[in-house]
């Protein structure tokens, strides 16, 4: 007897629809075909013992299961309950009148409870596309897959709840969430806020504006500075994700499993701060079998590199075209996967090995060719693509000391949204900029007018810093930031000069 059961299987952050099909003929012995990985072709005995424990049994007879496509790679133990079922089914030990209305997906225990799978939100966006009526899948699990609409989720903890809701009619319990309650529940504010920051106005200043435009920004400066501090205080300034980039976020955590256990959408943008001992497979994403990178678990949110220096040069030299991009392209000899990679990026570091400036004060000096030396471990195909560079210098005692607190993240965030409206609006026809730093040459050329003033201004600053056509691309993007916040249509010379000031590792002799 032949029936067919309905899996997934999630290639980048989109799902593909797996046909398992089980066929039962005379005979002993037990195929799985289609090219399963190993976690698949172990899956036998999981399914023999979860049966067994709850008064079922895989027949001595001869069981084919092909999973078709049967040229596509199928990984992972997620097919463990389509294949159970469709084993029952096919061997008539239960009865499946709609079986064909579902998709089943789900990793068996050996007393027949089940765990949570990876991909959960990208498959049942697949199943609504695809007209399925229902998705059974682990509890853990339900309320990842509710997000999506018009399709009915049944989070279900034991295969014997399946069985009984196939064979004897017993109800299974729909997971139903209200995405946009869920949505705005979750948006509580970050526990770290700028009104813990002591001094530092015009770092302050440099994030606020990065937050504006979504610039990448670099953080120059001694140990005990603040520049970590600053940097994980970032995420609690930028404008609250709205419901398509929160769902675009949810589905890249969701392939990796990284979406806590009973939650439905992710509200807060993501922020990342990986080891300077990553690979560069995980850094960008890739593998045998590719998953997304930290640049990707990062997309709508701040990817933070620390003592940016210590990371592999070939590391940080492979994030240069996702940075212009804003995605990332994995190729295989069968098959490519896209992932989004729309991040901020912010990375700090110190101007010299031993960390602080050529400084005769200071405990342990390094010499300017030192500095140098240090610096350069950075390339500047890199550097080009950070729009502000800026000096964090060490905060005096008397400003430590104060007991007044700083302007709080509440307060920039009112501003930093407002800009962000205005840019939303600016670039409301356009699919793939939302933002001042990712606008084309196009986009600049048409934004960002300057007046003879300004021009002039300009000039003499790429003249004098030798800067690069990128260079000034990004001075001419943070000078239309600087103006969205001060709410100006026109960019004029005092937002040009500030957005120069931002080019510390331009600027010859910025060592002091």
């Amino acid at each position: 007897m032949l029936k067919k059961v309905f899996g997934s299987a999630v290639f980048g952050v989109e799902a593909t629809t797996i046909t398992v099909e089980v066929n039962v003929d005379s005979g002993i012995g037990y195929h799985l075909v289609g090219l399963p990985d190993n976690a698949i072709k172990e899956s036998n005995f999981r399914i023999a013992a979860a049966l067994q424990n709850n008064g079922f049994k895989i027949p001595g007879k001869k069981i084919i299961i092909n999973m078709s496509p049967a040229d596509l790679r199928k990984e992972g133990s997620a097919y463990d309950l389509t294949l159970a079922i469709g084993i029952l089914v096919a061997t008539k030990q239960i009865q499946a009148q709609n079986l064909e209305d579902f998709l089943i997906m789900g990793e068996l225990s050996l007393d027949g409870s089940l765990q949570p799978i990876k991909g959960a939100l990208p498959i049942a966006i697949k199943a609504k596309e695809e007209g399925y009526k229902g998705f059974i899948l682990p509890l853990e699990n339900a309320k990842e897959a509710a997000i999506v609409d018009d399709l009915d989720v049944y989070g279900v903890e034991n295969i014997k709840q399946v069985i009984d809701f196939f064979d004897k009619g017993e109800a299974l319990e729909k997971t139903i969430i209200d995405t946009k309650k869920e949505f705005e529940k979750n948006l509580e504010f970050p526990e770290f806020d700028f009104s813990d920051v002591k001094g530092q106005e015009s770092i302050k200043r440099c994030m606020e504006i990065a937050a504006a435009g979504g610039h990448n920004i670099i953080l120059i400066g001694p140990p005990g500075a603040g520049k970590t501090m600053l940097a994980k205080r970032l995420p609690s300034i930028l404008p609250p994700m709205t419901i398509h980039e929160a769902l675009e976020t949810t589905k890249i955590h969701s392939v990796v499993g990284r979406v806590k256990a009973n939650t439905g959408i992710m509200a807060q943008r993501p922020f990342r701060s990986p080891h300077h001992t990553i690979s560069n497979v995980a850094l960008v994403g890739g593998g045998s079998y590719p998953q997304p990178g930290e640049i990707s678990l990062s997309h709508n949110g701040v990817l933070f590199l620390d003592e940016l220096p210590e990371f592999k040069r070939e590391v940080l030299e492979v994030m240069r075209q996702p940075l212009e991009d804003r995605e990332v392209t994995i190729s295989r000899a069968k098959f490519t996967v896209t992932y989004p990679s729309s991040f901020m990026l912010v990375a700090s570091m110190n101007p010299s090995p031993s960390g602080y400036f050529n400084d005769p004060d200071a405990p342990i000096t390094s010499s300017p060719a030192e500095m140098q030396r240090y610096l350069s471990k950075v390339s500047g195909p890199l550097l080009d693509r950070i729009d502000i560079h800026i000096e964090v210098t060490p905060v005096p005692f008397e400003k430590l000391s104060e007991e007044r607190k700083g302007e709080s993240s509440v307060e920039i965030r009112k501003r930093v949204t407002k800009a962000r409206e205005l840019q939303t609006q600016r670039f409301q026809d356009s699919e793939t900029v939302h933002y001042n730093a990712q606008m084309n040459t196009k986009q600049i050329r048409k934004y960002c007018v300057l007046d003879d003033a300004s021009k002039a201004l300009l000039k003499t600053a790429m003249e004098r810093l030798n800067l690069s056509a990128r260079a000034y691309d990004r001075i001419l993007k943070v000078s239309r930031t600087i103006a969205d916040l001060e709410n100006q249509t026109a960019i004029n010379g005092s937002h040009i000069s500030e957005a120069i000031q931002y080019r510390s590792l331009d600027r010859e002799g910025w060592l002091g």
